[in-house]
């Protein structure tokens, strides 16, 4: 049995095993895991919006108790961000290649920045409604999955799929977290503060987390640096890469 205080570390430590796993195995998406674990990482600073409203978890120094922070948010964020970004493409084989000339260049791409920064712009304008700052997120990230695909429809398929796929990773270790700390979801999360809803004891709060990040976040490497899968390109696109 994990001591209670370390449960958090020990849990948000194990995304980090496949995430290595996947980065020793699979030179071809290093950059993309990188680049997206990275661009995660500092998301994790945003722990106190959600404790104790979202939940409470004993934390290295009791951080999060003390001051909101904590350092396994930073190790939890950071996992899955180079996961949830490769994913599909470990599925499919696929590897992103730069955009075609002609496609940066289609109408649809003037509101690239807009559909970018969509869930950074939604999150702060939901956030200040009278309800748990879960539901802003999973919205926020939702709305980004959803304006993704309109500006980049090659990325439909991987949006679509990419969720799927990121939920049953995340399900793996809700199921691991309960099978090695019993009763560590009732204790810790604010169950009574969200919808009550749950399956097979998971909040579905945390599963719809799981759904709209992996929505997002699986689009989120090339549409951010003009990548895209080759095997998805629509036909009519120009025939030489962009440099």
């Amino acid at each position: 049995m994990i001591p209670e205080h370390y449960v958090w570390l020990a849990w948000s430590a194990a995304f980090l095993v496949p995430w290595a796993a996947v980065y020793l195995a699979f030179p071809a998406h290093r950059q993309a895991m990188i680049w997206s674990s990275l661009f995660t990482m500092p998301f994790g600073l945003t722990e106190p919006l959600f404790v104790p409203e979202y939940w409470n978890p004993p934390s290295l120094f009791n951080l999060a108790q003390r001051t909101g922070f904590d350092i396994e948010s930073l190790i939890f964020c950071f996992g899955i961000g180079g996961i949830g970004a490769v994913l599909y493409n470990l599925l499919t084989g696929q590897k992103p290649e730069p955009t075609f000339r002609e496609e940066r260049q289609r109408s649809r791409h003037r509101f690239h920045i807009w559909a970018l920064a969509t869930p950074f712009l939604l999150f702060p304008l939901l956030y200040i409604f009278p309800w748990n700052p879960i539901y802003p997120g999973i919205l926020a990230m939702a709305a980004g999955a959803v304006a993704t695909a309109l500006c980049r429809p090659d990325l439909f398929q991987k949006i679509g799929l990419g969720s799927g796929l990121f939920l049953a990773y995340y399900i793996v270790f809700l199921i691991g977290l309960e099978v090695t700390a019993p009763s560590y979801i009732a204790r810790v999360w604010n169950l009574e503060a969200l919808s009550g809803l749950a399956i097979a004891g998971m909040p579905v709060e945390e599963l719809l987390f799981a759904v709209s990040f992996g929505a997002y976040w699986s689009g989120i490497y090339e549409h951010f640096t003009w990548k895209m899968n080759i095997g998805l390109i629509t036909c009519g696109v120009g025939k030489q890469p962009s440099e």
